[in-house]
């Protein structure tokens, strides 16, 4: 996989410095030159990460076995003989959500037979009192009325020492002696009874395993943004982490949730140090999932992927603010990675996740630094372009690269459709042809004009890190809401004020790079009515009518979605009731009437 992406990234970089150099060098060419060079790697493992899952799926005669070699048929019916404790730590998520979710959980465990050594803890870190004592509520009410009381247990601290990892640090400090096993669930995630009780199996016939992470997909979802995006997301993740199982091994990442861990090994092994200085580079690691699996490989465990879309679902942010909240937050745990680079006793693969966490965030900055770069060069001094008769003529090579970088780009959600479009019965499962390609339509034109936002929003956000600024970690805003143009104005002014005045400029000073500029500068210029008319309902349930970008657990849906649809938290009744969109309802109607609960 090295030499691949080595000769991918090499190629294309000698190939731009064969167009950039045809009239001679100037520092801004090296610079673009160099700043192509950083980032080229990245766009090569996407690339080749999305090929090799799609050759896989296709030409191997069973491809999970191929990446996955622990998934044994003797695990199917083995005994369950080890103790697990299924956790869901929260810090003021709305308790509507998180008892509709965990009951999900112990319903579908419940049916699934074999379950007696589960226990399911709720760990709040929350501090809001009416969320505090509408947790303290629900949790007594569904204690009461539970056949096994004792399985179902909630402590919440005083404070949120450590964030998500000291909630999580004090469990395994408290109660880890008396589990082999931890599965971990975010607030907003949901995993199938048969799932984990597989995963348990997993674990115990394969000893060297310390950490198993399933594939997460997006529940149905009404909002348009979370709706489009997660369907361009499903199809561009699934070929790419069949690929990239391939070539990590036992050496494969954490996700944070929907996933099992060996507890004693965890304890032991994966306890995160405190970086040195003050944040928001220095204190408590935020991004902590890749770093424990970086230290479960340290310890001689492994760490696998199973690249399955089924059993385990989260939801998206509803929103693009709600979005950008998310993606800065990982951002800044993320760019912490590059201190722990020099680790004592890493694995190389270790070390590549790291370094691929950074790589992450540090693409935009490099894209845009390219970018302006280019365009800096034609604004002052445009007459090459002219004299050439424009782009086209000046450069045919250049042309080439830049479609050769965008196919590669879009390589995982192209290969991810094409995917789906070779087999039948997933065409079917989708909605049909038509159907998967006005989907992945759409998922174009969201990704065309989103990139360019969240590209700005991580340069400008990296940049406000380097002078010392940070994310507060707070609750998500996981509820369908429109948003007002003025909050969008607000998070996105410099956006569209960019895109404003780039337009102009190059319309004035090099009208004819205006073609090529158009993909960032329609973007930026269009960010604030994109953010609103992608948040409104009403088109989300114009989507869901017509089945359009929808996924086939909303077509038909499993049995832990045919719960959450129908399902009503128990609720004591001095807690106020309040709307809040079931993220299936648009699955609601295939819900049959015998399988709805008073």
């Amino acid at each position: 996989m090295g030499s691949l992406v080595v000769a991918t990234a090499s190629a294309t970089t000698i190939a731009l410095a064969h167009v950039l150099g045809a009239n001679g060098w100037n520092w801004a060419d090296i610079g673009m030159v160099l700043l192509f060079a950083l980032n080229a790697p990245w766009v090569a493992l996407g690339f080749w990460n999305a090929v090799i899952g799609v050759a896989l799926s296709h030409l191997h005669r069973d491809p999970l076995s191929s990446v996955v070699p622990i998934v044994q048929p003797t695990a199917r019916d083995a005994r369950i003989t080890t103790r697990t404790a299924i956790v869901m730590p929260v810090c003021n998520e709305a308790p509507e959500r998180v008892f509709r979710h965990l009951q999900t959980v112990v319903e579908t465990l419940d049916a699934a037979g074999d379950t007696d050594g589960f226990e399911i803890f709720l760990l709040s870190d929350s501090s809001a009192p009416a969320i505090v004592k509408d947790e303290a509520a629900r949790f007594a009410a569904w204690q009461a009325r539970d056949r096994q009381p004792g399985r179902l247990h909630y402590r919440r601290r005083q404070q949120n020492v450590g964030h998500k990892v000291g909630n999580i640090r004090e469990f395994c400090d408290r109660w880890g002696d008396r589990f082999d096993h931890m599965v971990v669930l975010d607030a907003d995630s949901v995993m199938g009874g048969e799932r984990i009780v597989e995963l348990v199996r997993l674990m115990q016939v394969n000893p060297q395993l310390g950490i198993l992470q399933t594939l997460p997909v997006g529940l149905p979802a009404l909002s348009p943004f979370a709706r489009i995006f997660q369907y361009g997301m499903r199809h561009g993740l699934r070929a790419y982490t069949l690929g990239s199982a391939w070539w990590q091994g036992g050496e494969g990442p954490y996700w944070g949730h929907n996933a099992i861990i060996r507890l004693e090994a965890f304890r032991r092994h994966c306890r995160l140090p405190r970086l040195p200085g003050r944040p928001p580079f220095g204190g408590d690691i935020l991004s902590h999932d890749v770093v424990e699996a970086v230290l479960m490989h340290r310890a001689g465990y492994e760490v696998r992927v199973l690249p399955q879309e089924r059993g385990s679902f989260e939801e998206n942010p509803p929103t693009l603010p709600d979005f950008v909240k998310r993606d800065l937050r990982w951002c800044q745990g993320n760019l912490q990675h590059i201190r722990l680079l020099p680790l004592p006793g890493l694995r190389p693969m270790g070390r590549l996740h790291l370094l691929l966490g950074v790589l992450m965030y540090l693409a935009a900055p490099l894209w845009l630094g390219f970018m302006l770069l280019g365009f800096g060069q034609v604004v002052a001094d445009p007459s090459p372009l002219a004299a050439a008769g424009g782009p086209v003529a000046a450069s045919q090579a250049g042309i080439a690269l830049f479609g050769v970088m965008l196919t590669m780009t879009l390589a995982p959600k192209l290969l991810g459709i094409l995917d789906v479009l070779l087999v039948a019965s997933r065409r079917a499962a989708y909605g049909g042809t038509r159907r998967v390609l006005a989907g992945a339509a759409a998922d174009l034109g969201l990704s065309l004009l989103m990139a360019p936002v969240i590209g700005v929003t991580q340069t400008i956000f990296i940049i406000g890190l380097l002078l010392g600024r940070r994310v507060t970690w707070d609750a998500q805003l996981r509820d369908d809401r429109a948003v007002p143009i003025a909050e969008a104005l607000r998070g996105l002014w410099p956006h569209k004020a960019i895109g404003l005045i780039g337009t102009l400029g190059l319309a004035f000073s090099a009208p004819a790079t205006l073609p090529w500029a158009a993909p960032i500068l329609i973007g930026l210029s269009v960010s604030v009515p994109f953010t609103c008319l992608t948040s409104r309902l009403g088109w989300g349930r114009r989507l869901a009518r017509a089945r359009l970008c929808a996924t086939p657990e909303e077509i038909t849906p499993p049995t832990e979605i045919r719960l959450l649809c129908v399902q009503t938290p128990v609720r004591p009744e001095s807690a106020p009731t309040r709307h809040e969109r079931l993220p299936c309802a648009p699955a609601a109607a295939a819900v049959p009437a015998s399988s709805r609960r008073p």
